[in-house]
């Protein structure tokens, strides 16, 4: 199997080098850009980003971005990996900073942690990750993994479909999967031996494009806010 050519984009929101190395270690020389022509010639996708939600949508939408990248990823089917806040932006919108739309592929708000009485916020470190058996994202990763995160804001909703889920005082998303749609709200550039796991499952799916269109957001229906 032959490995997919990566794009990942730069929208001045995180830690690309990062992931890029990771790829690269291995074996994946990833790109990383910004440009609509680089997307659509990969076959595959990787959104990372920390920061606030609402400058990285405002950054994906004075690029383009958006556009692009619904395209390829909804229209198209084309793989795509979100992380942390890349994951987060593909939901309805979030809270922070006053309620921003995002990209609204999948029916799910963003909320603060602090709302739902959790411990300290952000939650920095690492967090026992529970996983679906059987998901592909997660072969040859035990169930119960500590996976490392670094967010104050997440998904709760039930409407997600979510693939694992991480206990902060409550429980929330830790990783979700929709046909070609996947993203975890953990890093797994920093989270050593099994976070390579998961990005090269994450590789696998992509050579062999199992997927297809997304066709739409997911089981929850269309986005119910910020219309």
């Amino acid at each position: 199997m032959s490995m997919p050519r990566v794009c990942i984009i730069d929208y001045g929101m995180g830690n690309l080098g990062s992931v890029q190395a990771a790829l690269r270690f291995l074996g994946n020389e990833a790109i990383i850009s910004s440009l609509p022509d680089d997307v659509r010639s990969a076959d595959a996708v990787v959104l990372p980003g920390v920061g606030a939600f609402a400058e990285a949508m405002e950054n994906l939408r004075r690029l383009e971005l958006d556009k692009v990248l619904g395209e390829e990823v909804m229209e198209k089917g084309k793989p795509f990996l979100g992380i942390c806040l890349g994951m987060q932006l593909i939901g309805c919108g979030s809270e922070e900073l006053g309620l921003t739309k995002g990209l609204q592929w999948i029916s799910a708000d963003v909320i603060p942690l602090v709302n739902v009485g959790v411990g300290r916020v952000p939650h920095v470190g690492w967090g026992e990750t529970v996983h679906a058996k059987g998901e592909a994202l997660f072969n040859n990763i035990q169930d119960g993994t500590c996976f490392y995160y670094d967010h104050s804001f997440a998904m709760l909703s039930a409407d997600v479909d979510a693939v694992a889920t991480c206990d902060y005082g409550t429980r929330f998303v830790a990783a979700l999967r929709h046909r070609n749609i996947l993203a975890t709200q953990f890093h797994p550039e920093k989270s050593q031996r099994a976070g390579l796991k998961l990005l090269r499952n994450f590789l696998d799916l992509a050579a062999g494009h199992p997927a297809g269109p997304a066709d739409g957001v997911d089981k929850g229906g269309p986005c119910r806010r910020n219309d």
